[in-house]
C-alpha cells in the first residue's frame, strides 16, 4: 500500500530534485538551458511539500519553499501534483504567466530527458556513458526516496523510529554515493560521499547497482558473493533496508 502524500514528497524531492544532477551529468541537459536568464519555478502542494527549482547557467538547484519563485504552480492536493508527474494534470500558474515559454520549451523537454534516463530504452543502456549517468541518477533518486518514505509513509516512519542518530552510506565502490542521515528519527538524504558514517551498504560496481535497482539479481546472493558489502551497525542497515523495500512500491 502507498499513499498520495508520501508520493508527492517523493515526486518533488526525489524525482524533480534529480534535475539538479541531470544538469550536472548529462551534457544535453545543460544545452537545453544555455543562454537563458535565471528563472525559478515554485511547486506548492496543499497539505504536502513546497519547493523552488532555480535554473541558471545551464544548471539548476532545488530549495525548500516558494516565497521567492518567479513562477508559482499551486496544487490543491497531493493527488493533483502527482498527476503532473504522471502526465494527467496540466498546472495553471498563479503567477509568472510571462514565463510560460520557459515551461513549454525548456522545462518540459528537460523533464522528458530525465524520464529518458530514469526509464531508459534497453538500446540506450548499451552506451557506457548513458548507463553510468542513468544508474547514478537512479541511485540519487532512490536515496532521497528512502528519506521521504522514512519521514512520511506510516510503515516507513515505524522503521525510521528504530534508527539511531548517525549516517548510512549507500553507494558504489569508487563511485557515487548517498548519505542517509538520521537525527531524532528524521531522515535526510545528501547526494555525496560522506566522510563519516556508522553503517554502509556498498555495491562492487555500477553494473551490480543497476541489476539490484531493477530487481534482476537476488540481493541476498549478492551479499553472499561479495557483490554487495554491508558494514557497521546492523540495526541501522536493517531498518534502512526495510524502507528501501518500500521504494519499489512508490517508484514502480
Amino acid at each position: 500500500m502507498t499513499d498520495q502524500k508520501t508520493m508527492a514528497y517523493i515526486n518533488l524531492y526525489a524525482v524533480l530534485g534529480t534535475l539538479e544532477n541531470l544538469c550536472e551529468l548529462a551534457p544535453e541537459a545543460g544545452t537545453l538551458l544555455k543562454n537563458k536568464k535565471p528563472i525559478s519555478i515554485g511547486f506548492d502542494v496543499k497539505g504536502g511539500p513546497s519547493a523552488t527549482i532555480t535554473f541558471a547557467n545551464g544548471r539548476c538547484r532545488m530549495e525548500q519553499g516558494c516565497d521567492k519563485c518567479q513562477v508559482k504552480l499551486p496544487f490543491s492536493s497531493p493527488e493533483k501534483f502527482n498527476g503532473l508527474i504522471d502526465g494527467t494534470v496540466t498546472p495553471i500558474p498563479s503567477k509568472g504567466f510571462t514565463h510560460l515559454p520557459f515551461l513549454l520549451k525548456q522545462f518540459t523537454p528537460l523533464t522528458d530527458l530525465l524520464n529518458k534516463y530514469m526509464r531508459p530504452d534497453p538500446e540506450d543502456l548499451k552506451d557506457p556513458d548513458f548507463f553510468r549517468i542513468s544508474t547514478t541518477l537512479m541511485l540519487y533518486t532512490i536515496g532521497v526516496a528512502i528519506a521521504q518514505i522514512g519521514n512520511n509513509d506510516e510503515i516507513g516512519k515505524f522503521s525510521a523510529s528504530n534508527i539511531v542518530d548517525g549516517s548510512v552510506k549507500l553507494g558504489v565502490k569508487d563511485g557515487p554515493a548517498v548519505e542517509i542521515r538520521c537525527k531524532d528519527h528524521r531522515l535526510l538524504a545528501l547526494k555525496h560521499v560522506p566522510e563519516t558514517y556508522r553503517a554502509s551498504m556498498m555495491f562492487d560496481s555500477i553494473e551490480t547497482a543497476r541489476a539490484l535497482f531493477e530487481g534482476t539479481v537476488n540481493a541476498l546472493e549478492c551479499v553472499g558473493t561479495g557483490k554487495v558489502e554491508m558494514r557497521g551497525l546492523a540495526s541501522m542497515l536493517d531498518n534502512v533496508n526495510r524502507i528501501l523495500d518500500r521504494v519499489a512500491l512508490y517508484l514502480a
